[in-house]
């Protein structure tokens, strides 16, 4: 789903005379603020439990997420990227897609834009995806976030890639599970969450959360954390026997950001204070009347509370 503001190349040459990013919003791509403030907390919630295990992506694009993923690397661990860059499809149908959504691809944009913020590249497997279980150790990963092709079938093998992949509490984050150009995507989630055990933790306007691990104990402090901000709405619904998190934030104040090796000193400066202080917004009591735009679904403490 494009974001309104930005604007994407349309030819490598385009890409090559792309300005160094100084900010993560100078990467072309779509990670939305409510995305943004879920993988900081899923990724710092890992890092203070010291939960072992590596970080994967399928399908980078320009490396947006990738770049803000690489934040929440330890020494020792292993980042993988997967995607096919300037490779050809697979097949006639993956082919016709990249040739629609990404004929602008090219590795080579992908890994300036991410040494943009980070000294050293992730492991880049310039393959199609369905290889991955070949390339990364099965049960190694705490998160995997997939965001490589549309279609159901390859869709399908990401998910049963992911499941062979993760560690026990491991997350899986789909994008693009609910768009309208992207019904595959949407039937191999639910399927999963119907024949696999994959459970849904929260969803967004864009992505999909879930485990097949530990879900009361995640669900519940992820339940805390939202109920302490005031930028992001949120309710349940039940979905398979498990009362997942609806998240609208459209507004949400960004987590810290990575900071560009381009930026000016004083932005460079500014983004360390930033690191350093940023905390969630206060909560505040909920206004009479809310807004009528806002998704209907019973309100989480209820909810939780009614389970418990």
């Amino acid at each position: 789903m494009p974001e309104a503001s930005a604007s994407v190349p349309t030819s490598a040459q385009e890409l090559d005379e792309l300005p160094l990013p100084t900010r993560l919003a100078d990467v072309k791509g779509w990670f939305h603020p409510a995305d943004q403030v879920l993988f900081d907390w899923f990724l710092s919630r890992q890092l203070s439990r010291e939960e072992p295990g590596d970080l994967l992506e399928l399908g980078a694009y320009l490396g947006k997420s990738a770049i803000f993923m690489g934040g929440y690397l330890r020494p020792g661990e292993t980042f993988t990227v997967c995607d096919l860059f300037d490779s050809p499809a697979p097949d006639d149908a993956n082919s016709k897609e990249m040739n629609r959504s990404y004929a602008t691809l090219t590795r080579r944009a992908f890994e300036a834009n991410y040494l943009s913020f980070h000294e050293e590249l992730p492991v880049v497997v310039q393959a199609p995806s369905s290889g991955i279980t070949a390339q990364v150790r099965a049960d190694s990963c705490r998160f995997v976030h997939i965001d490589a092709s549309h279609l159901y079938e390859h869709v399908h093998a990401d998910i049963a890639a992911a499941q062979r992949l993760l560690t026990r509490d491991g997350i899986v984050v789909l994008d693009d599970f609910r768009a309208e150009h992207c019904p595959g995507v949407a039937a191999a989630t639910w399927g999963a969450v119907a024949t696999t055990g994959l459970k849904p933790l929260c969803i967004t306007a864009t992505k999909f959360y879930g485990t097949w691990g530990a879900y009361d104990e995640t669900r519940a402090a992820l339940g805390a954390f939202l109920a302490g901000r005031d930028d992001m709405w949120h309710g349940a619904e039940e979905v398979a026997g498990h009362p997942m998190i609806r998240i609208s934030g459209g507004k949400a104040k960004l987590p810290a950001q990575p900071v560009s090796r381009h930026a000016s000193a004083a932005a460079r400066q500014g983004a360390a204070v930033q690191a350093a202080a940023v905390q969630p917004p206060p909560s505040k009591p909920a206004e009479r009347g809310g807004d009528n735009r806002r998704p209907k679904g019973r309100g989480l403490a209820s909810f939780l509370g009614r389970r418990g």
